[in-house]
Parts: C-alpha cells; structure tokens; sequence
C-alpha cells in the first residue's frame, strides 16, 4: 500500500504532517508493507529567489499580525509539535524564501533513491535548526548530508533538469482535489487534506487495507458440522 504526501518545504503544517503519517505507519500491523513517498507542491514560487525574509515581517506584511498575535499563532503549531516529539520546531524565528530549487534537489536525491531521507532531513534542517535550504549552497550541504554526489547534485540544479517534474507533480496534486498542503493520498483512493492527527490516518490506513484485503469467506461446503454438543470439522476423503 503506498501512502503519498504533498508538501512545501517552509509550511511548518508540512514538517508536522509528515511526522504523524510516519507514526501512524508505525502503529500499523502491515507497516512493512506500505510505502510513503514525498512529492512537491511548491507554494513559495512567488517569492524572490535572491534573499529571504523572517517570518515575523512576513506575518506582519501580509496579514497584519503584531508580534504578540504572530506568536501566538506559531506559538501553538510550535507547542503542538514539541508535543508529538518534534522538539526544538522552530518557525516564528525561521526566514522564508524561494523554494523551487529545494523541491528541485528533492527531486533530484528521489531519483538517486534518498526520497524518504531527503524530505526528513529538509524539514529538520529547516524547523529543527532553522538552517536556510535556499540557495545552491545551502543544497549542495544537504547534498553532503545525504551522501550524493555534490557535483552530480550541482550540475542538476544549474541546469534545472527536474523544473518541469516539480511542476508535474503540484499539478498531480490538484488533480486529485488538492488546493494546498499537506495534502495526503492513501491507497490511491482517499484524499486527505492538511495535517490530521495520527490516530485518524491510522484509522484510515486500516480502512484501506480492509477494503483492498477483503475477507473471503469459507465454502459452505467445508463448514464444520455443528450441533447441540459443538462443531467438527467434517472428515476429508
């Protein structure tokens, strides 16, 4: 069963939602038979490729929060995430920025086989030590990080050879009703939108399974045969 998650980088609900799909997977009795894979859905694309900016003044410029309204609104998704195991998550003081050379790299660590381990090690990067993951540089260590080979990496982000499969994916991900994200697929079947509790997407992986896996019922004629004083097994020829 594969399970599949759509995320932008720098959305603190992301890092988050993908730590719960993980521990639902966990607690699952078939966890060694699903597979969660990451994609892109890019959500800072309009943002300037060349600087970052804090989340405080962006919080400020686009939605007016003063500082006490911009820490409380982080301040809980921060509380939440310590809760869960995520401890330090770091948004209030974190900086934005362009993120499609990120989803580029994850891109490219996908194809040499690090999908899991590059989506895990950019959110704890980012939220966990509040590290830019902006530019070539900034990628080429998280390159090191994972072991790829760091000129086979920067060739593949000059040369933008996975734009268009970033793309391709975001544009997946609308397909199938997303219209931000997280946003989770399990079994190919059921859309899940924004970070949901593990004890829901355990329940839902559950659900899945049962309906792919349905029970098949016994032939009557090989029923045991029962009575007043039990049931036997009836005799084989």
């Amino acid at each position: 069963m594969k399970v599949e998650i759509w995320a932008e980088v720098t959305c603190p609900w992301c890092g988050l939602g993908s730590h719960r799909v993980d521990r639902a997977v966990e607690r699952f009795e078939h966890s060694d038979q699903v597979e969660t894979v990451h994609h892109s859905f890019p959500l800072g694309g309009g943002l300037l490729t060349d600087r970052t900016i804090g989340v405080r003044e962006v919080l400020l410029r686009k939605y007016g929060m003063s500082g006490t309204q911009a820490e409380a609104a982080t301040g809980e998704i921060e509380t939440m995430a310590a809760a869960e195991g995520l401890s330090p998550y770091r948004v209030l003081d974190n900086v934005v920025g362009n993120t499609d050379l990120a989803h580029e790299f994850l891109a490219h660590a996908t194809a040499q086989g690090k999908n899991r381990e590059a989506w895990d090690t950019i959110f704890h990067i980012y939220f966990g030590r509040a590290e830019p993951v902006f530019t070539l540089e900034d990628l080429l260590g998280l390159s090191d990080r994972l072991g790829l080979d760091r000129d086979l990496t920067r060739r593949a982000l000059t040369e933008r050879r996975y734009r268009a499969q970033v793309q391709d994916d975001a544009r997946r991900a609308q397909r199938l009703g997303a219209t931000g994200a997280p946003f989770t697929v399990v079994d190919g079947r059921y859309g899940v939108p924004g970070a949901r509790s593990s004890d829901a997407l355990l329940a839902l992986l559950r659900t899945a399974w049962d309906e792919a896996h349905p029970v098949t019922l016994t032939p009557a004629g090989d029923a045991p045969d029962c009575g007043p004083a039990g049931c036997a097994v009836p005799a084989r020829p």
